[in-house]
């Protein structure tokens, strides 16, 4: 292409294949582990390995005497150059924030909570004076048990707390013991949700360079969030926050579990700077499991009323959320963001919802992919198939009748959102197509007939959520610390090349292509002609990084915005040297042109050119054309889809099997299709995984029993089934590019639709729950259960029937509703 070539290719939209990824396939990369400094000693950490003690002793004086150790610290050692881990987002005004250390001083609290630090000049030999040093502890009570938690006498997590209730937080709308009187069915449930291990490609790691004349320190992390992280250091080891540069290289995938102030980044930057030296610590698998903080884990009670004609009342909801021992970054918050999501896509007139964070002596929970909303969306469309089967209705028919149609739009919900655009009738009978329905429903219907021991049900999960966290208000009316704003920088260079400064930071989503294709269209000039950097807050000194979705619809748009700021400089510029008023400039394919006069034009980047020789400038103008645009998102996007799984059960081993899986996700304006696809497929992995093989168990001691990955089952390609994804499109109008967000679609959609489906074929049976994950033992239990229930109720025992694990309850009201 010539120089004065207009440009008419559009990015926004096209397939390309990342360019990330030929550097990150052939290992010509940077993650944290690869980094080596000269004089590098290495750190390991001694845990616990009692749930709840009290420390009477740490000796680490032994373990200086084994080979190549350089240094060992204690809690106490350590505790006048350390503060507390930090908590960002204190709920409410009476939230119990009890102090957490990066080592412990006085009790453990969770097997894996470090006690000690030793410090070598490799990682084996650290590793293996771990052994030497002497810790004497006094046994204390775990506390396990949510609900036995709450209990009058209970052990206590904290003992100076006086209580193992965290906060309760309420959200309510409408009357709903009004609706609830007037319904004339009220379905009852009550769900768990396992807690869940994140299991990232790439453990977590940190380096830590200090120049000690200067007074400097340089942080690589592994994680997602390199300027909070910078921030939260400075309050953590009182170093001058200027005085520190926090680099997140390639980071191998986070899903939350490195949205974290992790106490080892600490405890890396404190030794550090105590030794003058480069130090390094990275996590082994089995850490991960203790230590990494976990995902999930409620107890959720949920009632729904309705009238007989499926027609939604109200819906109360009341959940126990397990925090675990401490309350790390914005483990409080994350079932609040929940609370949001549970009416979904549907109308009602009442919605009650309270929400208790409970302490136990368990690896502290935080964000994992999606953070509190595929917990609601999981309650929500669960409890709508028990609601279809008490009103023998269609569960798509049901949701038909209450969700919000497509001429309602702008909507706001009973829980305060104001969802901005959506078209969930498309989208369901795009994917009802896809999948078959009908003549699924018929052969399930032939195979219970038959009476096939390989039973077939068909899940429906219809969803939405919020993305592109977060308006700053509404973070502040939420009590969280930070803001929701993000920052973009675009550099035209003289050679007309473009450099793009995101303040997100990515850990595969892809944003260098992403972010490229919208810079690209914007400027008009080649894709290949922009770099995109990230991730080092010298390079990037403004941001606030990357998780709940949104890295698109901030950052992305943060992109667009900036970029059209150079644009709109560049017209100054092109209209002084063309002789022509500003207004009568026309600008497409990367050039100027004169109203009227095409052969006069210029592109953006000879004027790119022009600026930097700066010999002919209007007068007053800084020769510079480049632009920064720092964004606070007007509102939340909200995604939606329908997916529709369909399983086969049998009902002699308890074995599921998908043996078809359709999702039509509606994501609004796509920037690369391949990117969203990896996305959609990445979160239905993880969704499906939560209803079928994860789970972090522990003992009745409090040891965890799931902490290799020989224990806890994270599913491969074998254990997932072929997907057909699709998308309907309906565009964002809180943001010019019409994005929504796709990185937890999957997710969040995924665990009720294939849990819908295993209920749905051992309904006929008896069965109304089976607790996740849906193991065959538990699966096939439950058909036990059922089977011995309906025996007992048949020989006229009296008992009433109950679910497979004692956690469900139906309510007719006297009204007359369908039983």
């Amino acid at each position: 292409m010539a120089p004065g070539d207009a440009r008419d290719t559009h990015e926004v939209g096209r397939s390309r294949a990342r360019r990330e990824d030929a550097r990150l396939v052939t290992g010509q990369t940077n993650w944290t582990d690869n980094i080596a400094m000269p004089g590098m000693l290495h750190l390991a950490l001694l845990r616990s390995p009692m749930a709840h003690a009290r420390i009477d002793r740490v000796d680490v004086s032994p373990a200086l005497e084994r080979p190549g150790v350089i240094a060992a610290f204690s809690g106490r050692d350590l505790a006048d150059e350390l503060g507390s881990l930090p908590c960002a987002w204190p709920v409410t005004e009476d939230i119990v924030l009890p102090d957490h250390p990066p080592l412990a001083v006085d009790e453990v609290r969770y097997v894996g909570d470090p006690v000690a630090v030793v410090v070598a000049r490799d990682r084996y030999a650290a590793a293996d004076a771990l052994e030497a040093v002497d810790v004497d502890y006094t046994p204390l009570s775990p506390v396990l048990d949510l609900e036995d938690a709450l209990a009058d006498g209970a052990p206590l997590v904290h003992s100076d707390k006086g209580t193992n209730r965290c906060y309760t937080w309420p959200l309510a709308n409408g009357d709903w013991d009004a609706a609830k009187a007037r319904a004339d069915v009220v379905v009852r449930r009550r769900f768990h949700h396992q807690r869940l291990i994140p299991s990232a490609m790439e453990p977590r790691a940190v380096v830590v360079t200090p120049l000690a004349a200067a007074g400097e320190y340089t942080v690589y992390s592994a994680t997602q969030i390199p300027h909070i992280l910078k921030t939260m250091l400075a309050m953590i080891t009182g170093i001058p926050e200027q005085k520190l540069r926090v680099v997140a290289p390639d980071v191998g995938g986070g899903f939350g579990s490195k949205l974290q102030v992790y106490g080892e980044e600490a405890l890396a930057l404190v030794v550090a700077k105590r030794l003058g030296r480069p130090v390094k610590w990275t996590e082994t698998r089995s850490e991960g499991a203790q230590a990494t903080h976990h995902g999930r884990g409620q107890i959720q009670d949920i009632e729904i009323a309705a009238d007989r004609d499926g027609k939604l009342l109200g819906l109360k909801v009341d959940l126990l959320a397990d925090m675990g021992a401490y309350l790390m970054l914005v483990t409080p918050g994350i079932p609040i963001l929940g609370a949001f999501m549970f009416p979904a896509i549907y109308k009602m007139d009442a919605y009650s919802f309270e929400c208790t964070g409970v302490f136990t002596t368990k690896t502290p929970t935080d964000a994992y992919r999606g953070a509190g909303r595929p917990e609601a969306t999981f309650a929500i469309e669960r409890v709508m198939d028990e609601l279809a089967a008490e009103l023998r209705i269609d569960p798509v028919e049901l949701r038909r009748r209450n969700w919000i149609r497509r001429e309602e739009f702008p909507y706001t919900s009973i829980a305060g959102l104001t969802y901005d655009s959506g078209d969930y009738e498309s989208a369901t009978e795009k994917a009802l197509g896809l999948f078959g329905y009908d003549d699924l429903r018929d052969e399930q219907q032939a195979r219970h007939e038959s009476g096939d021991p390989v039973r077939l049900g068909i899940g429906v999960s219809t969803y939405t959520e919020m993305c592109g966290l977060a308006p700053s208000r509404v973070l502040r009316d939420l009590r969280y610390a930070a803001g929701g704003w993000e920052a973009a920088t675009i550099r035209m260079l003289p050679t007309g090349k473009v450099e793009v400064i995101t303040g997100t930071s990515p850990h595969g989503q892809g944003h260098v292509t992403s972010w490229s294709q919208i810079a690209a269209d914007v400027l008009g000039v080649p894709f290949e002609d922009v770099e995109v950097l990230h991730g080092d807050t010298k390079v990037a000194p403004q941001g606030m990084d990357t998780y709940g979705s949104r890295s698109l619809v901030v950052g992305g748009v943060a992109v667009h915005h900036a970029a059209g700021k150079v644009v709109e400089k560049a017209r100054r510029v092109a209209a002084h040297l063309l002789e022509a008023s500003e207004e009568d400039l026309e600008f497409a394919g990367g050039a100027f042109t004169v109203r009227g006069s095409p052969e006069a034009r210029k592109t953006i980047q000879e004027v790119a050119f022009e600026t930097f020789s700066s010999h002919d400038l209007p007068d007053g103008m800084e020769p510079t054309i480049n632009a920064e645009h720092v964004i606070d998102p007007e509102n939340f996007s909200y995604p939606h889809g329908t997916h529709l799984c369909a399983v086969e059960v049998d009902t002699e081993t308890g074995r599921v099997s998908i043996r078809s899986y359709v999702c039509v996700d509606d994501v609004g304006k796509v920037i690369n299709p391949v990117i969203v696809e990896g996305q959609v497929h990445g979160g239905l992995a993880q969704g499906i995984a939560q209803a079928l093989y994860e789970e972090a168990v522990y003992d009745a001691d409090g040891n965890p029993v799931s902490g290799t990955l020989a224990d806890y089952l994270v599913p491969s390609a074998p254990d997932l089934p072929d997907f057909v994804t699709d998308r309907t499109e309906t565009p964002a109008t809180s943001n010019p590019l019409g994005v929504k967000g796709v990185g937890e679609a999957g997710t969040i959609a995924s665990t009720p639709a294939v849990v819908n489906a295993i209920v749905d074929a051992l309904r006929p049976l008896g069965v109304t729950e089976v607790r996740m994950p849906c193991t065959p033992e538990r699966v096939w239990r439950a058909v036990r259960e059922a089977q011995a229930a309906g025996s007992a109720q048949a020989a006229g025992s009296g008992a009433d029937t109950a679910d497979t694990a004692g956690t469900a309850q139906t309510t007719g009201s006297a009204k007359g509703g369908a039983a």
